[in-house]
């Protein structure tokens, strides 16, 4: 292992402190499901910024990763400390927040499955969108619920690698575990395109 490389591993990419502030704003918002048709973007939008904080973070490490700094075994382990802070249980705050949290987090179980599909080069890179989230479908349906993981996780191996995400893909996803997890392939999408800041970003732990 180089000199840095382990400076790079020495880096907190994310950290439970830097989780636990955002639990804290969580709290603080007092976010509850209104029975209404008005829009609740404001009042869930902590929620949007904690799930693009942890895949800003898996970003800088890919970024690494793909400027040959680290190793795909180094890229492995530092994805899957951020997924262990990530995804770890959090105690009960109401019933709306619970069900938010949770939410992300099946979300962000998609996100990670493609950050470790791209790091391990576990995808065809001429595989079609549409034809994989037609597959991940058809699995969900018959059970097979990890075939239909690895399938979403190409999907957002895809998106790493540079594909765009097909315009209106989301609109037809009937509800359940595939169209949660393909939230989290969106919210790649979008942190790409919204800043490649990340590429050139050392590791922090500000929040």
């Amino acid at each position: 292992m180089s000199d840095m490389e382990t400076e790079i591993l020495s880096h907190d990419f994310y950290t439970m402190e830097r989780w636990n502030n955002w639990i804290t704003q969580v709290k603080e918002s007092g976010f509850e499901f209104k029975e209404s048709d008005e829009p609740q973007d404001k009042d869930s939008a902590v929620f949007i910024n904690m799930e693009d904080d942890i895949i800003l973070a898996c970003l800088k490490v890919v970024a690494k990763f793909d400027k040959k700094l680290i190793s795909a075994e180094s890229a492995f382990h530092l994805i899957s400390q951020i997924k262990d802070i990530a995804l770890a249980e959090i105690d009960p705050i109401s019933e709306d927040i619970d069900l938010m949290i949770a939410s992300m987090q099946t979300s962000l179980i998609g996100t990670f499955a493609a950050f470790e599909c791209y790091i391990g080069q576990d995808f065809n890179k001429k595989s079609r969108i549409p034809t994989l989230l037609k597959q991940a479908l058809e699995a969900e349906a018959a059970d097979s619920i990890e075939i239909s993981l690895d399938k979403v996780a190409e999907m957002g191996a895809l998106i790493i690698n540079g594909r765009k995400l097909p315009d209106d893909i989301m609109e037809d996803i009937p509800y359940g575990l595939v169209a949660e997890w393909m939230d989290g392939i969106d919210s790649i999408a979008a942190a790409m395109v919204g800043s490649d800041s990340y590429k050139n970003d050392e590791a922090d732990d500000e929040n």
